[in-house]
């Protein structure tokens, strides 16, 4: 029985690398498709190098091992033909990685519009303690959790926090990006195709933070427009007061949608940290600044 075990190790092994989903080889959008492409590539020019080198080391060993009656030159320490090799090669190599890093780095900036003929739709992202909170401005709709948007249309996030910093990810679509209180990044993707895909943080941001997940779903102009028009009938409404509740902390939070929302709200959420003449004015009741602010008010009055 003890000889089976490690076949049956090795086959259960097997089975599991071959039926799992690797999301980041499976990319179903432009941008991570992209990506996708860039790690091969560079994979394979390592490659290069890293299997001549252990093809070497394991051929080195067996011809020189004790037993073998290889042939002895102590006094050698020099080949002109091995040196240009084994220099050159690499350095080749890191030249064109040079180069495709250049290219690629330009190419698939976050902060790059996609080309598109298509008008791109605006989502604001709110990273929160343990939850992202998706506004859509032009939609006037928001949700917790959950992402909605039409295939071949660019989507063009905003994407600020109010929490430990994050990282906004949907990994089959594009790449991940931080998400910081008082500031805005921005990343581009479009959808190849209709689907359920996972997005999550990619940032470690505390206790909640393996429940900070969500599905963005893909469908067609129509299925989008027709899952507005269902938000918009909810009665909940996400105005300041209502935005002071959500941010508290909370974990595993299932979907919640908000039928209309207050415009200004993203902007007042990064402009809370900015400490406005009226130090309380647009800050949320939990913000760290306020208390701050208040406090420097105090003692400036005295």
């Amino acid at each position: 029985m003890r000889s089976k075990l490690p076949r049956w190790l090795l086959l259960a092994s097997i089975f599991l690398l071959c039926s799992c989903d690797v999301v980041l080889l499976n990319t179903k959008g432009a941008i991570a498709t992209q990506q996708r492409d860039l790690m091969l590539t560079t994979l394979g020019l390592m490659l290069i190098v890293v299997i001549p080198v252990i093809a070497f080391t394991l051929i080195f060993a067996f011809k020189y091992r004790a037993s073998q009656k290889a042939k002895y030159t102590p006094d050698w320490d020099h080949n002109t033909l091995l040196e240009v090799t084994w220099w050159s090669i690499p350095i080749v190599i890191i030249v064109i990685l040079a180069v495709i890093t250049w290219k690629s780095s330009h190419e698939l900036d976050p902060y790059r519009p996609l080309e598109s003929s298509v008008k791109p739709i605006e989502i604001q992202v709110v990273a929160l303690e343990w939850k992202w909170l998706f506004i859509y401005p032009e939609q006037g709709v928001a949700v917790v959790n959950h992402l909605e948007f039409p295939a071949h249309v660019p989507i063009n996030f905003k994407i600020t926090g109010q929490a430990p910093m994050n990282s906004f990810w949907i990994p089959q679509l594009a790449g991940q990006i931080y998400a910081m209180e008082g500031m805005q990044t921005l990343l581009s993707l479009i959808a190849d195709e209709p689907g359920n895909y996972d997005g999550m943080s990619a940032n470690f941001s505390g206790e909640g933070f393996n429940g900070m997940k969500f599905v963005a779903r893909v469908g067609s102009a129509t299925d989008f427009a027709r899952w507005i028009d269902s938000v918009k009938t909810t009665k909940d409404t996400l105005t300041r007061p209502r935005y002071d509740l959500l941010v508290k902390p909370s974990e595993n939070d299932s979907i919640h949608t908000f039928g209309a929302i207050d415009s200004t709200l993203f902007m007042s959420i990064m402009m809370s940290y900015m400490m406005p003449a009226n130090a309380n004015d647009g800050m949320p009741a939990n913000c760290p600044m306020r208390h701050h602010a208040t406090t420097q008010d105090s003692s400036s009055q005295h």
